[in-house]
C-alpha cells in the first residue's frame, strides 16, 4: 500500500557542535499514519563534524533518500524550500559590562559627532536664529525656544524611526533597519545555499 508523506524543510536550524541531525530537526512531516511520521522524524541524516565549521547545507534529496531507505513504499511529497541551512552554534559568549559600556560610548560619541557635523554643515543655528526672528521679530543668538523642542523632537523621531525603546518594540511594524537586516540575511542565505551546497553545482571534471 502506498503511503503518502508530506515534507516541508525548515529554512534555518541551529544545532550544537558534533550533534546528530535527524529528519525531524530539519523538516516538518505530515502523514496519514502518525506512527510513520514519528518514525521518519527520528531517522538520522548527518553528524556535525569539526571540519564543517559553522554552516552545513542539507538538500531535500538527502532527506528523501533517508526516508526511502527507511521505507521504500513511501510516496514523498515535498512542499516549500529545497534546502535547509544548518547553523552550528557554540555556547554564547557573555560580554562584560566594561565591554558593553565601551561599545555604548563609541556609538554615542560617534552618532553625536555625526549629528553635530551635519548641523554645522547646513548652518542649523543660523536657521533657528532666522526662524526665531521671523516669528518674534527679535534677534536672539541662542533661540532656545526653538532649539530645545528641536533637540527633543530629533530624539523622539529616531525612536519612532527605529521602532524601539531599548528592547521594547513600539508596534508590530518592522523598522527600516530590521527590513535591511532581513534583506541582507536573505541574500546571505541564498549565497550560502548556492555555493556551500555541493549538490547544487557540478564541474565538468566531476565523476
Amino acid at each position: 500500500m502506498e503511503k503518502t508523506v508530506f515534507v516541508k524543510l525548515r529554512h534555518r536550524v541551529q544545532v550544537k557542535p558534533r550533534a546528530v541531525v535527524v529528519i525531524g530537526d530539519v523538516a516538518q512531516i505530515t502523514a496519514n499514519d502518525s506512527n510513520i511520521a514519528e518514525q521518519l522524524k527520528a531517522v538520522p541524516l548527518y553528524r556535525i563534524q569539526p571540519s564543517d565549521k559553522n554552516i552545513v547545507i542539507i538538500d531535500v534529496m538527502k532527506v528523501i533518500r533517508a526516508m526511502m531507505e527507511k521505507d521504500d513504499a513511501l510516496d514523498v511529497q515535498v512542499i516549500g524550500p529545497a534546502q535547509t541551512i544548518i547553523e552550528v552554534v557554540d555556547q554564547k559568549r557573555r560580554f562584560s559590562s566594561a565591554y558593553f559600556l565601551l561599545v555604548w560610548m563609541l556609538l554615542f560619541v560617534g552618532s553625536a559627532m555625526a549629528i553635530m557635523n551635519f548641523h554645522e554643515d547646513v548652518s542649523m543655528q543660523e536657521v533657528h536664529q532666522h526662524l526665531y526672528e521671523m516669528i518674534t521679530g527679535k534677534k536672539n543668538d541662542k533661540p532656545l525656544l526653538l532649539q530645545i523642542p528641536y533637540s527633543l523632537g530629533l530624539g523622539i523621531g529616531m525612536i519612532l524611526f527605529f521602532n524601539h525603546v531599548f528592547r521594547k518594540r513600539i508596534n508590530e511594524e518592522p523598522s527600516p533597519l530590521e527590513v535591511e537586516m532581513f534583506n541582507y540575511q536573505q541574500s546571505l542565505d541564498q549565497y550560502v545555499i548556492l555555493y556551500e551546497n555541493k549538490e547544487s553545482m557540478r564541474k565538468i571534471d566531476d565523476d
